[in-house]
């Protein structure tokens, strides 16, 4: 055991205006204030001033290797005001100590919790928490200051979705890549294929480790399963030196309901509901918070800003934000209770919701939140004060589930099915739309991507090639969970590493090409970013010809007289002759063929590009008589010369 030292009072972090900003539910910036922090007192002397906010406690003190995990050695006292916290500073304690707070609750229960503001903790199931401030020296100076461009909403976004666990192992023990090794390996894969961005599954501390990161407790502290603070952010540093965005899935929908953690914190519902019909989810098993209390509200808009503020993150993609909008979400009539207004909406979590984006962006307003948003609710990325809840971008769960159906059927089905390709467009610019293939669509009985593909081997590479295609010149941004990229064969699971020996064989060297060159286009090739929440830069060629179940389309961008012109055709049937109308003549260039042999297709194609005839067709003047090869995407691009001053 360590020399005991002796708790000091008023010694605080906490100034009034702190209290009333905490109070208010407007204190955006607790990490800096709450926990553990390193301080002086007033003659010089150095230490830890400990506060947590536990208003029902009977008492409190701090516990830790540096004092035998003695609950008398170290007494907390309730501030002076009616704030609920309890605090006290400590000296001569180092960065890496271990702590608790130990809790006499308001049941005359003795708890030993973890601090909900903790920056680190022991590597799970151990549960203490840990002393620490960051001591990084970041080297992304020129990503932030010019990453606006690259996450503008103009921007070509093609996300790469990680979970850091399983996406490699060490080849001998078959554990989990570290932080640091991840940054030697991940940065330079995501270059080489052309993604702009990593989305990684949470990272926050959570202590199931098959939850994936989504029954989070740290809420300011990175897993230490990988490694140390530090090492998240030379990960962090790492990608943004490579020109890669960073998107952390952050979790304030629930919280899990283990006695260490925020659960009934002092012995009371504190972050989460007392009634369970509000605060217990039923599908998961956890804890909803309380969004209408202020001090909790201070506390999740705190963690937001965290992430974006000490690990430079340029995103965060909200968790299951449609089960925080609705009362009745997966509950039975009679298991919820209506707002209000007798509706079912919960206008707690709307507040919240508008309240996080509106700091965000505030304060970061050159990162983007992105909402995992199922439902219909309307203007989820429209701003605040015009009514929406203000986020950046939400998934597009509808054509997600549609274009997956559609896919999974045999192409002899698929013409009675074209309106689950076409239906998207209908609603494709009413929100700001992000494409998910995400990890939830390869788990759980799902399947792989490519076994969701019907047909025979070939067909299922094609079908996949032609799925992805579609994906990257439909409008909306891209987001792709690894392994989709080469044909993982199996579904994902979290305890294995992703099957990294199939790119041994040319197929699936073929299919990851394909991904690899499809960004390559979208982010060279303006049409097919630019616009992605404009109608003005989608135009249907046709859309009708479900007899032979081909699909036509235009995109632009901004640069007028220049456009891309996609075909598809979703059977194993080649069509030749296949005459499309064009708005411009001209050499329209083949940029993008998915059934190329480089990419393991029977190498059909129209030699390179052709030149446009003025044979009228589709309501256009111009037209091209095309070969459309079999279950393949055919891309052409045409860039009309700019015209000088007085040309017509």
């Amino acid at each position: 055991m360590q020399r005991t030292h002796a708790v000091q009072y008023g010694v605080s972090t906490l100034s009034d205006y702190d209290i009333f900003l905490f109070k208010q539910g407007t204190h955006y910036t607790l990490y800096d204030k709450m926990g553990a922090q390193r301080h002086a007192a007033g003659d010089g002397t150095e230490g830890i001033a400990f506060s947590v906010w536990a208003p029902n406690a009977r008492a409190v003190s701090v516990v830790g290797d540096f004092n035998g995990w003695n609950p008398e050695a170290h007494p907390l006292a309730a501030r002076w005001d009616d704030s609920g916290i309890w605090e006290g500073f400590v000296p001569g304690l180092e960065r890496w100590t271990l702590y608790k707070f130990h809790i006499l609750n308001s049941r005359g229960e003795h708890k030993d919790k973890m601090d909900p503001f903790s920056r680190a903790f022991e590597v799970p199931p151990r549960t203490a928490s840990v002393v620490h401030w960051p001591e990084y020296d970041w080297q992304d100076a020129a990503w932030m200051e010019g990453r606006a461009s690259a996450t503008s909403l103009s921007a070509p976004w093609s996300v790469y979705e990680v979970h850091l666990g399983s996406w490699k192992h060490h080849w001998d023990d078959g554990l989990s890549l570290s932080y640091r090794e991840l940054a030697a390996e991940l940065p330079r894969y995501c270059a080489d294929m052309g993604f702009t961005a990593v989305e990684l599954l949470p990272v926050m501390e959570h202590p199931f480790y098959g939850s994936w990161g989504y029954q989070t407790l740290g809420y300011f502290a990175p897993s230490s399963r990988y490694g140390t603070p530090e090492d998240l952010m030379a990960l962090i540093d790492t990608l943004h030196r490579s020109g890669i965005a960073v998107i952390l899935d952050w979790v304030p929908s629930h919280f899990p309901t283990d006695d260490f953690g925020l659960a009934r914190y002092d012995g009371t519902a504190l972050y989460e509901h007392e009634d369970p019909q509000k605060g217990y989810h039923p599908d998961w098993g956890s804890y909803i918070f309380n969004y209408g209390r202020n001090e909790v509200r201070s506390f999740l808009i705190s963690s937001a800003g965290f992430w974006l503020d000490l690990y430079h993150a340029d995103g965060l993609r909200i968790d299951a934000v449609a089960s925080m909008l609705y009362l009745d979400y997966s509950r039975k009539e009679g298991q919820w209770q209506p707002n209000i207004h007798g509706g079912r909406e919960n206008l707690e979590a709307i507040a919240f919701l508008r309240d996080l984006n509106r700091e965000v962006y505030g304060r970061f307003p050159d990162v983007q939140t992105i909402a995992e948003e199922s439902t219909d609710w309307p203007m989820v990325t429209r701003p605040v004060f015009l009514g929406g809840l203000g986020f950046g971008m939400k998934w597009n769960m509808g054509w997600m589930h549609d274009t997956l159906d559609y896919m999974s059927l045999d192409s002899v089905f698929r013409s009675y099915h074209q309106n689950q390709l076409t239906f998207s467009i209908w609603y494709a610019f009413s929100e700001n739309f992000m494409l998910p293939l995400s990890h939830d669509e390869v788990v759980h009985g799902k399947g792989s991507l490519i076994n969701k593909m019907p047909g025979d081997w070939w067909q299922k590479r094609a079908n996949l090639r032609l799925l992805l295609g579609y994906m990257w010149t439909h409008p909306g941004k891209k987001l792709l969970f690894m392994g989709g990229e080469f044909g993982q064969g199996l579904e994902w699971n979290h305890n294995a590493a992703l099957e990294w020996h199939l790119l041994e064989k040319p197929d699936f060297r073929g299919l990851q090409q394909w991904v690899r060159d499809l960004n390559a286009v979208h982010g060279s090739c303006p049409p097919l970013h630019e616009l992605d929440f404009s109608q003005e830069g989608f135009q249907w060629i046709d859309c009708t010809d479900w007899r032979q179940s081909v699909i036509a389309w235009l995109r632009r961008g901004r640069r007028e007289g220049e456009f891309v012109l996609c075909v598809c055709n979703f059977t194993p049937v080649p069509r030749e002759p296949y005459r499309v109308g064009v708005p411009c003549p001209g050499h329209w260039r083949e940029i993008l063929n998915s059934d190329a042999s480089i990419y393991g297709g029977s190498g059909m194609g129209n030699m390179g590009g052709m030149e446009a005839e003025p044979v009228p067709c589709h309501g256009y003047p111009q037209s091209l008589l095309l070969t459309l090869p079999p279950l393949a995407l055919v891309v052409f691009h045409l860039k009309t010369p700019d015209r000088g001053p007085g040309e017509h």
